[in-house]
């Protein structure tokens, strides 16, 4: 009796756990449509508003950087006061977000992405993955002071495709110092899948004078 007793206990002990973790029906496919839909408006809204603003590809002149912080650089460029990087174009992605600490860059894989072996390249995520660690290092630093990227550590560890669609990377700052900075970025899809990761170290100095 003790033994179809415990059987019992341990069997409705796993019935209700798994009918508590398991999403219903269709939910995660609605939730991963529903982020995607809000993804695809955001970044919508962030190229209408930068584009609005004048907004184009090309580079800052030292004179129109002047006095600002990282942070004010990089939210100057969401509103279209400053010009975007030319490679945003070629590798079809843009930043949506930038805080102190933190930047998300969106992108989405196309064929013109792909490798000799039918593969999007590793330089797609690389270059995704560090633009969003940069601009998070970017986001800490003061008026006059830059950085450049010293160290670049990339995993990939999930294929993307021409057909995967918009994928999101999110970089955060671990330290950022008088000298040095480092942070850590991953890729994401609308479904919380992990596609690449990766940390950076930073050489942090004062911009040259002209």
């Amino acid at each position: 009796m003790l033994a179809i007793f415990l059987y019992i206990c341990i069997y409705n002990y796993c019935i209700y756990n798994y009918m508590d973790v398991q999403p219903l029906e269709g939910e995660f496919t609605m939730t991963s449509e529903t982020t995607l839909a809000r993804w695809n408006e955001q970044r919508d809204a962030v190229v209408e508003r930068m584009l609005a603003g004048g907004g184009k590809p090309g580079l800052a002149i030292p004179e129109m950087v002047a006095g600002m912080s990282g942070l004010e650089m990089l939210q100057a460029m969401l509103a279209g006061e400053l010009p975007f990087p030319h490679i945003a174009e070629t590798l079809d992605f843009s930043l949506i977000e930038v805080e102190a600490g933190k930047a998300v860059f969106q992108g989405t894989p196309q064929l013109k992405h792909y490798n000799p072996l039918g593969t999007v390249h590793g330089g797609w995520y690389a270059t995704l993955l560090d633009s969003a660690l940069g601009c998070a290092v970017q986001s800490m630093l003061p008026a006059g002071r830059t950085y450049t990227t010293a160290e670049l550590g990339v995993n990939i560890v999930r294929a993307a495709a021409s057909n995967t669609g918009p994928l999101r990377a999110i970089g955060s700052v671990i330290h950022c110092g008088r000298q040095l900075a480092t942070a850590e970025a991953r890729i994401v899809g609308p479904d919380g899948k992990l596609y690449a990761h990766a940390t950076t170290t930073c050489l942090v100095f004062d911009v040259a004078q002209r």
